[in-house]
């Protein structure tokens, strides 16, 4: 039963990516599409983060993600290299988890 949902996962991720590159030039062409094709990642990208941190299975959780989520941010602000982002925001969740 598992290898049936791989194959039709892959069938299907197949033919979305036919799909895709079967699209006019004209389409592709269009401003409107060339200004929002870059912004696509950034949209699931923060749809990811924001599912990732706010939520425990079907439940809308706050707790120690959201703390290391804005020590994140602000260490992005900063313009910290991405290690330090990573550890400051690690650190701050097993701090807040050990209290």
């Amino acid at each position: 039963m598992i290898w049936a949902g791989v194959l039709v996962a892959s069938v299907s991720c197949y033919a979305l990516k036919l799909a895709g590159l079967s699209l006019p030039q004209g389409w592709l062409q269009d401003p409107r599409v060339q200004r929002t094709v870059p912004l696509i990642p950034i949209a699931l990208l923060a749809a990811l983060v924001a599912t990732q941190t706010f939520s425990s299975g079907q439940h809308l959780v706050l707790d120690v993600r959201a703390a290391a989520l804005v020590v994140a941010i602000v260490a992005v602000v900063l313009r910290a290299p991405f290690l330090v982002v990573v550890a400051a925001a690690a650190a701050t969740a097993a701090l807040l988890r050990l209290l």
